[in-house]
């Protein structure tokens, strides 16, 4: 055995112990002195010493390169750090499980990310949270900002706004843009699903998907399932299973009420899950244990509301194959780390102007491969804290880029 791959199955074996280990119980002490201050620092890419430092750096040195970018735009990408700047963007109105609760409460959570950004990818980041929850106000003051930046992450915008504003600064803006809320949680989604579904001897393709919540992240989930090949999915919202007859469904609801649902399943979540081989949760309804028992036999059961899961992990352990979770104390962990950065880093690596399907789905096969001959019932994705999660998820993004141009 080579030296880079007893490497490579020590960093293997040391995630999948970490997947299955519990973590160490938080003290308020702890979470809030980790916060004082905020979370995040601008630091020098070169140091400013002397006074010769001073005129390169800034006055008078500076000004011949702004001249240089005036006449030629392009140069801003590579005397800026503009092009590797990710902007994480929100409103504050659907942050964590905590609902609608302002911009100014948000920006732990934009620091937070911004810090995981700069954590596991290299990448620079700034948190933008905006005192607006009106979608042209936003879109607006973005696109007006984007020649700050390189590439754009939404985050915690809630239902349906989400799915406009993204939609519409992909259309105005030359750059990534990326609602992490919805992709990012479609790709973890992915590559659990596939590594659970190998463990269980299922084909993607014959799965019957049960997905309870159809807001942000379960469109998404639901469209990269689709693009993966499975075909047989049931969305369900807070009054039932979405159908085509239903006449009090959003645009995005009717949508996809004629893109799921085959064979045409009315009611509610018992009657989604009857029969179901795969429950992927991401509401904060719960699912009565009888519900789950009613899957078929090698269940999967993805239940991804955090902290409180659609039902519990011990509970739906009883009869199903497969459990996972959004929870960190618990095997299994859906967490959107193992997508993001390697994903920005990417397309930022490949100069793509959009992230496309393809990308979506490459950076999910990687997730997956990840876990290679490691894979059981406790360990169908890789740790959050695996050093080579995001470096494969850009190679493959970056590879996946290509094509799509």
């Amino acid at each position: 055995m080579t030296p880079t791959s007893q490497t490579t199955n020590d960093q293997s074996s040391s995630a999948a112990s970490h997947a299955a280990s519990q973590h160490t119980e938080l003290t308020n002490e702890e979470i809030f002195s980790a916060h004082a201050g905020g979370k995040l620092s601008v630091e020098l890419s070169r140091p400013i010493e002397t006074q010769h430092d001073l005129s390169v750096a800034y006055t008078p040195g500076v000004a011949q390169v702004s001249r240089a970018i005036a006449e030629d735009p392009d140069m801003a990408q590579t005397h800026t750090w503009a092009s590797r700047l990710v902007a994480v963007v929100s409103d504050g109105s659907a942050v964590l499980g905590l609902g609608d609760i302002g911009p100014s409460a948000s920006l732990p959570v934009m620091e937070g990310k911004c810090a995981l950004f700069k954590s596991f990818s290299g990448l620079n980041s700034i948190p933008l949270v905006l005192n607006t929850n009106d979608v042209d106000e936003i879109v607006e003051t973005v696109v007006r900002m984007s020649p700050s930046f390189g590439a754009v992450n939404l985050e915690d915008i809630s239902a349906p706004r989400c799915f406009e504003i993204e939609q519409r600064l992909i259309e105005a803006l030359d750059i990534p843009v990326f609602h992490d809320d919805q992709h990012g949680t479609a790709v973890v989604v992915l590559a659990a699903l596939t590594n659970a579904a190998k463990l269980t001897g299922k084909a993607l393709s014959s799965l019957r998907v049960v997905i309870t919540g159809a807001g942000a992240a379960g469109i998404a989930v639901a469209e990269i399932l689709l693009s993966a090949g499975v075909t047989d999915i049931v969305l369900t919202d807070s009054r039932g299973i979405i159908h085509r007859d239903r006449d009090d469904l959003s645009t995005y609801k009717t949508e996809y009420a004629g893109k799921t649902n085959p064979r045409g399943v009315t009611g509610g979540t018992a009657e989604a899950l009857d029969g179901a081989d795969v429950f992927i949760g991401v509401s904060s309804a719960k699912v009565p244990e009888a519900d789950i028992a009613s899957m078929n036999a090698g269940g999967i059961v993805f239940a991804l509301s955090n902290p409180d899961p659609e039902v519990h992990p011990d509970v739906a352990a009883r009869t199903a194959a497969v459990v996972a979770t959004g929870r960190s104390d618990y095997p299994n962990q859906i967490n959107n780390v193992l997508a993001f950065p390697g994903i920005f880093r990417g397309a930022l690596d490949a100069g793509a102007r959009r992230i496309g399907a393809q990308m979506k789905l490459a950076a999910a096969e990687a997730i997956a491969e990840l876990v290679g001959d490691d894979l059981r019932a406790d360990y169908i994705v890789p740790s959050p804290l695996d050093p080579r999660v995001a470096p494969a998820v850009a190679d493959a993004v970056q590879r996946a880029a290509q094509p799509e141009g």
